[in-house]
């Protein structure tokens, strides 16, 4: 008997109101910079083929000294809720995991001597035990649907692809023109370097050099990695191994391409995306096709669209069906969610909706499609009826899911919300009767006093919804004045709300030191649709700059705000806005950026994110139709206008961004004779603030917050 689902409702909302006062009581804490190492986050999950069980990956911050070290380990929970989770694995860190089909072991990723291989744990008791030893390394394990093979990834570089004769049969190079023209690709090995020899012996030479760390050769389009210069190239392979002592790994991909989303289909196949492109560099070829290799080992093109990018794979249970997701090469866009018969892959249903799709599962029944997907500052569970089309939301707008699996009658996922950043629930295939799994987080979190956010809504001047949220300060008490934080999102395609964890931390914090929070999601953010993602192009600056600060206004009119003591801070395009901002406002006490862009010409060369403009500003920095555009959207040109107090923030080996414009602000700013202090974190990439060093993270916080208390004065 199912109990009415508005009953429910009613009783918990009852509930509520009957626990808060015992809710306020508990919460007796003020939140602290350290608390940052508590938050436990969960990876990976995977559900066990009876559907009884969960493993997933715990990372925990674990404090050495004045350090505080990252450490992933695999975790074990009964979905029944009747017994308390364990902890599979300790000491070296643990990932990846996947079940066997007869739910006896676990296959997980570990590291050995610097190369991830992977191992198989019996559940019923004993030592992991080491399955590779893949001079490749192996990740992302598979157990084929008969339990007896596992399929694997592996990455190739180039120079150790170029001479190996299973992946390159001839040991040939690659089809696709050089992007080194008329230097030889190979040289005899015979060769002795020499740099008084003939021009063979000197490119041995120079090529010794290269290798020995001398001089770093850069010939790609995409040189920049995350945290430095990369001039090398590497591939994305798969292969199989048995489950059988001294078995050895069989390449299933060869040559001179990437592959990705491989899977098996129930029937036993294996599916992969592939980048089949013998005319052009990887670097240029961003295409994909869509592959299907038989239990016999022949090949298969499933689909083949022109500049087409695909992703998403996965397979309905009788494999009669395929479903994923599929977008043009470049631009702006929102992939379409596809489903197509797998032995009739030209027959495509495209199913419409405005949002970017992650998780695509299926129901039992082939009836339906569960997904995720940002919207509205939240990131709901969805569910498709494949019948009617029409797409439903199972889960509230107050919670972001980032993990999914879906079962005969129930639903498996990890929810953040504002009373805790990551825990594992369950509920039933229509998304109610939520039961909680786990309690990473809640337990310390319910002894913390936490400020709640409020959503409200504007309009623009285009007539598009702006969402922002206000978090009033720790200990709020009315008709006292309080200083107000501008929080930005960076992307800026990015989306900000109560189910976004990264900033969890953050706002808690400064909402602890007596500030109140607003945030929003201006013009150009995810989650509101592809026209709402495009009404930024060839404006970052102006337009998104009328959303955040409407938003900061209408904080305002409420009352509690000291106008004195406003901040504004943000990261990423969040810190080009700050600069935008304070270059076009003056209304701010103190002003952050960390690791913005502040020149788009430089950005373009400096950055690996540089497609970036290209694709908002349509075109390059050579180009009259975009030169003035670019140079009209720079903050750096309008560096004299800025007098605000000001803080930048940028990583020794920020790649995504660069950090050259950081320096020419800062230079520029003191230059100018203006208060302005320049933060370089050594060895620290875009993400110290998200999975940065911890004693990285803590720094940039609190000097963050001292600086504004320079300028706010309030202690």
């Amino acid at each position: 008997l199912r109990p009415n689902t508005r009953n429910m409702r009613w009783i918990r909302i009852v509930f509520l109101f009957l626990y808060l006062p015992v809710l306020a009581q508990t919460r007796t804490e003020s939140m602290q910079v350290t608390d940052l190492t508590k938050i436990r986050s969960i990876g990976s999950i995977a559900v066990s083929p009876d559907g009884k069980q969960v493993v997933y990956v715990v990372t925990a911050i674990e404090p050495k000294g004045e350090e505080f070290n990252y450490i992933n380990q695999l975790w074990l929970a009964d979905l029944s809720g009747k017994t308390q989770p364990i902890q599979l694995t300790s000491k070296e860190n643990a990932g990846q995991p996947a079940w066997s089909p007869d739910g006896k072991q676990i296959a997980f990723v570990r590291n050995v001597d610097n190369k991830p291989q992977i191992f198989l744990l019996p559940l019923i008791g004993g030592e992991a035990k080491q399955l590779t030893t893949h001079k490749f390394g192996a990740g992302n394990p598979q157990f084929s649907p008969d339990g007896k093979k596992i399929l694997f990834a592996s990455s190739i570089a180039y120079k150790d692809l170029l001479i190996d004769s299973l992946l390159n049969p001839g040991k040939q190079p690659p089809t696709w023109p050089s992007e080194r023209p008329g230097y030889p690709t190979i040289h005899g090995a015979s060769t002795q370097p020499d740099p008084n020899g003939n021009i063979d012996q000197i490119r041995a030479y120079l090529d010794k050099n290269n290798t020995e760390g001398k001089a770093r050769v850069i010939h790609r389009l995409n040189f920049q990695d995350e945290m430095n210069i990369n001039p090398d190239l590497s591939f994305n392979h798969y292969f199989q191994i048995d489950l059988t002592p001294d078995a050895k790994p069989q390449p299933l991909t060869r040559g001179f391409f990437r592959f990705s989303n491989a899977t098996y289909t129930p029937s036993g196949e294996i599916l992969l995306i592939g980048q089949i492109d013998s005319l052009n560099h990887p670097d240029r070829s961003r295409g994909n096709q869509v592959y299907r290799i038989g239990t016999d080992g022949k090949w298969n093109t499933l689909l083949n669209e022109s500049e087409t990018q695909y992703s998403g794979l996965r397979v309905s249970p009788s494999s009669k069906f395929l479903a994923y997701l599929k977008s043009p090469e470049d631009g702006l866009q929102i992939p379409e969610l596809c489903v197509a018969p797998l032995n009739e892959p030209r027959s495509i249903k495209t199913f419409p909706f405005d949002r970017n799709k992650n998780n695509l599962r299926w129901s039992a029944d082939e009836k339906s499609i569960y997904f995720t997907a940002q919207s509205n500052g939240a990131a709901p569970i969805y569910r498709l009826d494949i019948n009617t089309q029409k797409i439903v939301p199972l889960t509230n707008n107050d919670a972001g899911i980032s993990q999914l699996e879906v079962l005969p009658k129930h639903l498996v996922y990890v929810r953040t919300d504002i009373h805790s950043p990551f825990e594992i629930h369950r509920s039933d295939a229509s998304g109610e009767l939520t039961q909680p799994i786990t309690q990473l987080n809640t337990d310390w979190i319910r002894q913390k006093r936490i400020s709640l956010p409020e959503k409200h809504i504007f309009y623009n001047e285009l007539n598009q919804p702006i969402e922002y949220w206000v978090m009033k300060p720790i200990g709020y008490e009315p008709g006292k004045k309080y200083p107000l934080l501008l929080e930005i999102h960076g992307g800026p395609s990015s989306m900000w709300g109560p189910g976004e964890a990264s900033m969890w931390h953050e706002y808690q914090y400064f909402c602890s030191q007596g500030y109140g929070v607003v945030y929003s999601n201006p013009r150009g953010s995810g989650g509101y649709g592809l026209d709402f993602l495009k009404s930024n192009k060839n404006d970052w600056g102006t337009g998104p700059t009328r959303d955040v600060l409407k938003a900061l206004e209408l904080t305002i009119q409420e009352g509690w705000a000291d106008t004195t003591k406003l901040l504004v801070t943000g990261g990423s395009y969040a810190g080009y806005l700050v600069a935008w901002i304070i270059a076009h406002d003056q209304r701010f006490a103190a002003a952050c950026s960390q690791r913005g862009v502040y020149d788009l010409n430089t950005f373009f060369g400096e950055g690996n994110a540089w497609r970036l403009v290209p694709n908002y500003f349509g075109g390059y920095p050579w180009q009259e139709s975009s030169r003035s555009i670019l140079q009209r959207e720079s903050p750096i040109n309008y560096v004299e206008n800025i007098k605000t107090p000001y803080i930048i923030f940028h990583g020794d080996n920020d790649r995504r961004t660069g950090f050259v414009q950081s320096e020419m602000l800062y230079r520029s700013l003191k230059v100018l004779g203006r208060p302005v202090e320049y933060v370089r974190h050594p060895n620290a990439t875009h993400e110290i603030t998200r999975s940065g060093v911890n004693r990285q993270r803590i720094d940039q916080m609190l000097r963050t917050y001292e600086f504004f208390e320079r300028w706010i004065q309030t202690k």
